[in-house]
């Protein structure tokens, strides 16, 4: 079965297109390294729980909106492989993560084995 790494990140609204071109580097270098599938979405019906839910997750700001982001791999092994790859990119050595077009303290994230799939 696959693995799967999830993101849920708060991007303000104003950020998005810096965002996104992020995500088109990010998906580029991914893929080149051997995720099977990356995902970047932009939350366009998640309200507000009561006591749990993507925006209250990440404490969404009035002025952000909530992304939910995965990367799909082949297993747990693959995925270790592809990340290591993928973080030791020069592509990414010229970035500057303190100017990140979102804020990583409240972005949550996990690695996920797969127990059912279609």
């Amino acid at each position: 079965m696959s693995y799967v790494d999830g993101f849920v990140i708060p991007v303000p609204k104003a950020r998005l297109d810096e965002y996104r071109k992020l995500a088109r580097l990010g998906r580029k270098v991914w893929m080149e390294h051997g995720a099977l599938a990356y995902h970047e979405t932009v939350a366009d019906d998640a309200p507000v729980g009561k006591l749990t839910s993507f925006p209250r997750s990440v404490k969404l700001k009035d002025d952000e909106v909530v992304v939910f982001s995965y990367i799909v791999y082949r297993s747990r092994a693959h995925r270790d492989k592809v990340n290591k790859l993928a973080m030791n990119d020069k592509r990414f050595a010229k970035m500057d993560w303190k100017k990140m077009p979102f804020d990583g303290k409240r972005m949550i994230f996990g690695g996920f084995k797969t127990i059912v799939s279609a």
